[in-house]
């Protein structure tokens, strides 16, 4: 028995392979893809993790291959999947092999859409992955790109493969480059566009696979190409040009404006020569509102026939006109018109994808016209909410930086003033309210209007914080001022007399707020306030002031908690008394370079932007002349 068990005993890796080479590594990488619209992005991705992944593990030539070499693999990739989603509606499986020890080297990717029955798979319906024809624009990249390529049929599967040899495409430093003709770059969109550049009228095939299963990777990607886009004319070209030549062989896109007027925002032909004729036999009859559907009158986003433009010498000599207006949320946005030259008619399929992007073109308008109104709006705001110039103090330098956080529409938190109020008296105010957005402006507008007003009425520090208090209480109880609750405020207040000679009376509180630091002229610094409550909590609070010196040389240094609570990973930058460091090491600097070494440095504390609003005022007596 146990000469048996030694006899059927299974030989390790180690001593099958001694006396004999081991067998070659296999590169293999494969994933299941969603059947929907994202399945032709996560196709791309894949495609170029797997390549990066091989040459890391250092697959035989695959760092070398160049940039054309991917992107011909990720484009039939894509292709590929984005047809058999369209042919099959399942997931779809992606493949793809390093080829290297037998024969020539090479990348082989293979696509297998799923049926739901093996006789789906062999009716005639499925026949071929692209039609019978073999015309899409899938095959027609893949015949005119790879080096070979075929159908593979399993019961319940059917799979298109296609192989990319490195033969003439490895570069010779092992770096990646451009194939030969790609020039300095645009090279693969050159050579995708004369594959699918339209035919002449004559000789292009206006059935349905005119549009084929490319579609959904058209629309995908344009949805990808317009939505980070805030310019509504930039919009308009960008759909002008994914239509032509691919879909049409001129575009126009009309928009909307303030009156009932409309205004030809972008002319695309595929003889761009031509643009300036078109444009011009276009403007000579503009579309009107009324005229932006059917009969009905009501706003779908439905194509109709539209005139065929009346100058034949500008371009072509006839065809097909459709008109799709750009409808989004009831509102109606403009007009996109596009013509196909020697048609009667475009094919369903064509109107339906023109319809289909349209819609994505009016959303992308719509959200670009309401980010316009917002960032107006958020302007109009900004400038209400700050003092229109640093008011000029004689014996003290002033400098004031301010960066609120966000884009466009944002509207801070933080706010500053610094005003005269008579009498030889200047007052100065660095204040910032809990949280932002129209509510914290209300709160900033009342705070910043309601300081003036005390102040000239000639109440002191300590009794327009006292007032200002009451008031933040009152409003925010009377009015819920500050939607879901009441609104906070941080304010360093207070009031400077200059000398005769040189220098400043200051007098100040803080309430709530970064307490403001004095650089003396000997490099000393120290905090000039004592903490006190926050603004708007309650209204028996009472604050006080305190009375100092600025003397000539000397700096107040006062800024919003955007500076001192600024982090870096769980420090915080005036963590150890961080910002009496930085202060320190500007002595000898005016009251400008002082600001804008801090703000500098709030910037170098972190690499990630700013999370909150950046506040800083720089007070420095100077000897008067």
């Amino acid at each position: 028995m146990g000469s048996a068990r030694t006899a059927l005993r299974q030989r390790t890796p180690r001593e099958q392979y001694v006396g004999s080479p081991p067998p070659p590594r296999e590169y293999l990488s494969r994933t299941s893809l969603p059947g929907n619209q994202l399945a032709s992005s996560a196709a791309r991705r894949f495609v170029r993790a797997v390549l990066a992944e091989w040459a890391a593990q250092g697959a035989p030539a695959v760092s070398a291959v160049t940039e054309r070499f991917v992107d011909d693999a990720v484009l039939l990739a894509s292709e590929l999947v984005t047809a058999a989603v369209m042919r099959t509606g399942t997931t779809v499986d992606l493949v793809c092999r390093w080829e290297w020890h037998n024969g020539p080297t090479g990348l082989v990717v293979d696509v297998a859409g799923h049926h739901a029955s093996p006789e789906s798979a062999e009716s005639p319906d499925h026949a071929e992955p692209y039609g019978h024809d073999d015309t899409g624009p899938g095959l027609r990249l893949v015949r005119a790109l790879a080096d070979s390529w075929g159908v593979t049929y399993r019961r319940c599967s059917k799979s298109v493969w296609f192989r990319l040899d490195t033969r003439g495409a490895v570069t010779s430093s092992g770096a990646h480059g451009g194939g030969a003709g790609d020039g300095e770059g645009g090279g693969q969109e050159l050579r995708v566009a004369r594959i699918l550049s339209p035919v002449p009228p004559r000789t292009r095939n206006c059935g349905s696979q005119w549009v084929n299963q490319g579609s959904l990777s058209f629309l995908a990607e344009a949805s990808d190409l317009l939505a980070g886009q805030l310019d509504e004319d930039m919009i308009a070209s960008l759909a002008a040009q994914m239509l032509v030549p691919r879909l049409a062989d001129w575009c126009a896109v009309w928009l909307t404006g303030d009156s009932d007027g409309m205004r030809l925002s972008r002319v695309w032909h595929t003889d761009e020569e031509r643009n300036d004729t078109l444009r011009l036999v276009l403007e000579k009859d503009p579309p009107s509102r009324p005229a932006l559907g059917p009969a009905t009158g009501l706003l779908r986003p439905e194509g109709f026939p539209w005139p065929w433009p009346s100058n034949p010498e500008g371009f072509d000599p006839g065809g097909y006109a459709l008109a799709c207006p750009l409808v989004n949320g009831g509102r109606c946005h403009g007009l996109l018109v596009i013509g196909r030259a020697g048609l009667l008619r475009l094919p369903d399929e064509a109107v339906r994808l023109v319809e289909d992007l349209s819609r994505r073109v009016a959303m992308a308008v719509g959200t670009a016209r309401r980010y316009s109104r917002e960032a107006m709006i958020s302007r109009v705001l900004q400038l209400g909410l700050a003092p229109a110039a640093v008011t000029r103090i004689p014996g003290v330098e002033t400098a004031v930086v301010y960066e609120p956080t966000g884009e466009g529409f944002h509207v801070g938190g933080d706010f500053y003033d610094l005003f005269p109020v008579g009498d030889g008296r200047w007052c100065f105010a660095l204040g910032d309210v809990c949280g932002n957005g129209p509510e914290a402006a209300a709160v900033t507008g009342l705070a910043r209007h309601v300081v003036r007003l005390l102040a000239r009425e000639g109440y002191g520090v300590a009794g327009v914080l006292d007032r200002l208090n009451r008031s933040l209480v009152e409003e925010s109880a009377e009015n819920g001022l500050g939607g879901e609750g009441p609104r906070f405020l941080s304010l360093l207040y207070g009031e400077l007399v200059p000398s005769r000679d040189s220098g400043a009376m200051c007098t100040l509180a803080s309430a709530g707020h970064p307490l403001p630091l004095l650089l003396r002229g000997d490099g000393a610094v120290e905090p000039v306030a004592a903490p006190q409550m926050l603004l708007g909590i309650t209204e028996e609070a009472q604050y006080a002031a305190e009375t100092f010196e600025l003397a000539a040389g000397d700096t107040l240094l006062c800024v919003t908690d955007g500076v001192t609570e600024r982090r870096h990973g769980d420090r915080q930058l005036d963590d150890d008394d961080g910002l009496h460091a930085l202060l320190g090491a500007c002595a000898g600097l005016d009251a400008q370079a002082v600001a804008e070494r801090i703000r500098q440095e709030v910037h170098a504390f972190d690499a990630d932007p700013l999370s909150d609003d950046l506040a800083v005022m720089v007070l420095q007596a100077v000897p008067t002349s």
